[in-house]
């Protein structure tokens, strides 16, 4: 139902710039973390890790630990064990193959940065030091470090009792496929290689458990990204009922995927907590979040290509590998990479295999863009396609792109999109670069002996993911309460996305009531209807239908109780700033408070048969993938010293109706400048028995904002199918930006005969690239 408000004119706060409801609070330093939650006679929690990465455990002491001043308890694996109830692995995961988690390591360790014991003392400094009084005898192994080649060799096993370091392995070939590729004119084949990363959220994992045996509660205060999701992992572990277990999720300091499932730390403080029936406090240091807080992104694919004479694409075939550590929370992505491979381009046949790969390193976490691999290679691809057959990779790209004319389309990996615009987004961000003028610059710049390169990348995205899931499904609680303002009670929790203020704009809009009438709450289990938490590019499309629809059944029904009111119809009626009157007589009509003692107070009142209250809980599952596309664009100069300097960068993102295109460019600049890193700073590196290497910032480098040049956005909106036209923006910088660089890198490189990259690059590498010619 179209509402009232919507009728009788545009939107006032939706597709507007409104200030963030998040910012006074945050800005000013008086945001809630988990570190600033106090309880009385709180007790902290420190971890003994494991300084190999690979070996047998053939004695552990910690009676000396036990003893040290201010310590309350020691836990090992099997001080654990007897409260342990269920698996520990995450909700969401349990039917997948990866590996058991453990809450401490048991008769062996798996990867260096592995908890072995837990100390709990009166503060963070004694349990830290009663760590260093524990004293670990190791048989040291052989350790599994190099994924290529533990996917072939099981002489040695990361979990011996599987049998293989294969975790999953899969893969669908087309039929035509080997006879594409001997009679196809061109076919050229390339390995493309992504770096291991750290999600390096600003606030690492930190989680206080409160349990109190009196009344069987359990409250929870934990930097996650879905509330949910901890509170069913640990009513299956303790084997508590979940309506005792409370979970608070106040401010977080982004999640990137990091935050998305417990870690096993967090569970073994809970479990502590339980055993001991204490207050436990746990905030994970900035060495241990690097170490062990969650990886992502190290990845190997080979593509092969076959193309015709005029550069049509004929066929593709994928050989996928990636690293899963040892005990990977997220993965196992090689049917994902396969079904979005072909991107925005017509590839009329596309086989792959796949397969996912333990090692004994930090496990495996979801990342922002989980569909930054296929993007990644396939746009270097087309760029390498272009170069060896003599083409400008603009004009391979426009014989290969698919158009709004083509759509439904289905693409070669057997999805279907609609409601996207590739075409469009391309043809703006040439615009705003004018790439004629920018190959002609370049030109000059190489006679005088300067190196410019400028790299494109387009992709269609899917948005908003798990039709038949926890994720695929979101509720929201909308109210008007007694003094007519409204509160929206939501399953997510916003990690940095400005959820309160979207959330916010979408209500306002739909019942007619100012923007700062409106206060959302996410992230409590005790008032948050269930829901999937954030991350998948989902909070705007299905939280957002969400909102729509149960500000929908509130607003009719106001508008119905108004109409008895003012004894009028309900379509003479107009509803503005709160307050509902009868059209061309504003005079005559009633606040938002007025109605709402009404409803909940005089309610012998109310029209017949109108049930009492103003509120609404509904739940909106999503029946389809909603699809956005973008085009980034770079331009880089290789200065004589072999620095990567960024001139330029540009994005043309369509997500979709703009909720608030403030938010929209912020979540694009996030997601661009991880991808920057992700090619020319970040990489967290092992040495060949399994030492991590790059343990503080020292070492693991993050871009900031001396490196990164303004960001220039352009925006185009193709509204999507669902309610409000809204589509996904939270990853899409993060894709689209590796390739772009990565393309704008190769394309100075070719300028001065250079082989071009097919992995993350430093000025060492730049420079012996260019010594090579």
């Amino acid at each position: 139902m179209t509402s009232l408000a919507a009728a009788s004119g545009a939107p006032r706060f939706v597709g507007q710039s409104v200030h963030r409801k998040e910012d006074p609070r945050l800005v000013s330093g008086h945001g809630t973390y988990v570190d600033d939650v106090t309880l009385p006679n709180l007790l902290h929690v420190s971890f003994l890790r494991s300084d190999v990465a690979r070996a047998r455990i053939t004695g552990l002491d910690v009676s000396a630990a036990r003893q040290a001043k201010g310590v309350h308890a020691v836990f090992t694996a099997a001080d654990l064990a007897p409260a342990i109830k269920g698996t520990l692995s995450a909700t969401m995961f349990l039917e997948s193959p990866m590996a058991t988690l453990r809450a401490l390591a048991d008769g062996d360790v798996r990867f260096a940065g592995e908890a072995i014991a837990m100390v709990v003392a009166d503060n963070r400094y004694l349990a830290e030091d009663a760590c260093e009084l524990i004293e670990v005898d190791y048989e040291v192994q052989t350790p599994v470090i190099d994924f290529e080649r533990a996917a072939v060799d099981n002489s040695e096993l990361v979990h011996p009792e599987r049998g293989t370091n294969v975790m999953a392995r899969g893969g669908v070939d087309h039929p035509e496929l080997d006879a594409v590729f001997a009679s196809a004119p061109h076919v050229f084949t390339e390995t493309f290689r992504q770096y291991r990363q750290s999600q390096v959220p600003m606030e690492p994992h930190g989680i206080i458990v409160r349990w109190n045996q009196y009344d069987r509660q359990l409250h929870v205060w934990s930097s996650c990204q879905r509330v949910h999701e901890v509170r069913a992992t640990l009513c299956r572990v303790l084997d508590v009922g979940e309506h005792n277990i409370h979970v608070t999720q106040r401010d977080v300091g982004g999640g990137f995927g990091q935050k998305g499932a417990m870690r096993t730390e967090q569970i073994a403080v809970a479990v502590g907590a339980f055993i001991m029936g204490r207050s436990l406090k746990w905030i994970e240091d900035r060495r241990e979040n690097l170490v062990s807080g969650g990886h992502a992104r190290s990845d190997r694919v080979t593509v092969t290509m076959a193309l015709d004479d005029d550069a049509k694409i004929l066929g593709v075939r994928l050989d996928h590998l990636e690293e899963s550590g040892a005990y990977p929370v997220g993965g196992n992505i090689g049917g994902m990479i396969a079904m979005m491979f072909s991107g925005p381009y017509r590839m009329q046949r596309l086989g792959w295999s796949s397969a996912s790969v333990f090692t004994n390193t930090c496990g495996r976490n979801a990342y922002r863009g989980p569909w930054n691999l296929e993007t990644v290679a396939r746009e270097q691809m087309m760029d390498l396609a272009a170069r060896r057959l003599g083409i400008d990779p603009i004009e391979f790209r426009r014989r290969n792109l698919i158009h709004v004319a083509d759509l439904p389309f289905k693409n070669a990996g057997g999805m279907t999109y609609v409601g996207v615009d590739p075409e469009s987004c391309f043809d703006q961000a040439l615009a705003m670069l004018d790439y004629e003028a920018f190959l002609a610059e370049q030109a000059e710049a190489r006679a005088r002996g300067r190196l410019l390169g400028v790299g494109v990348s387009l992709f269609i995205e899917p948005t908003a993911l798990g039709v038949g899931t926890l994720i695929g499904t979101e509720a929201a609680h909308v109210k008007v309460t007694l003094n007519g303002q409204v509160t929206v009670a939501l399953g997510t929790g916003g990690h940095g996305q400005s959820i309160a203020t979207t959330m916010a704009q979408i209500a306002a809009d739909e019942l007619g009531v100012d923007f700062d009438d409106v206060s959302v709450i996410e992230g409590d289990t005790d008032i948050s209807p269930v829901g999937g938490g954030t991350g998948g590019s989902r909070s705007g499309v299905i939280g957002g239908a969400a909102v729509h629809q149960s500000a929908g059944q509130v607003r009719d029904k106001v508008v119905a109780i108004a109409a008895h009111m003012l004894e009028a119809a309900p379509n003479d009626l107009e509803i503005a700033h709160g307050r509902v009157s009868v059209k061309g007589t504003p005079a005559r009509g009633v606040t938002f408070g007025e109605i709402a003692k009404l409803a909940y107070v005089s309610t012998a009142k109310l029209p017949p048969a109108t049930e009492a209250g103003l509120e609404a809980l509904t739940r909106y599952s999503t029946p389809s993938i909603t699809w956005a596309n973008a085009c980034h664009i770079c331009t880089v100069e290789i200065t004589d010293t072999s620095e990567i300097k960024l001139l330029r960068y540009i994005v043309s993102e369509d997500c979709g109706v703009m909720i608030n295109p403030m938010v929209v460019e912020g979540q694009i600049s996030g997601g661009v400048v991880q991808g920057i890193g992700a090619v020319i700073h970040e990489g967290f590196v092992y040495d060949d028995v399994g030492n991590p290497l790059t343990t503080t910032f020292l070492d693991y480098l993050i871009p900031t904002t001396t490196e990164i040049p303004v960001l220039e956005i352009g925006h185009m909106e193709t509204p999507a199918s669902g309610p409000g036209g809204y589509k996904g923006v939270g990853e899409g910088g993060a894709i689209g930006a590796v390739p772009a660089v990565r393309n704008a890198i190769s394309n100075a490189l070719a300028q001065a005969g250079a082989a071009g990259i097919t992995s993350p690059v430093r000025p060492c590498d730049v420079r012996d690239l260019l010594d090579e010619v």
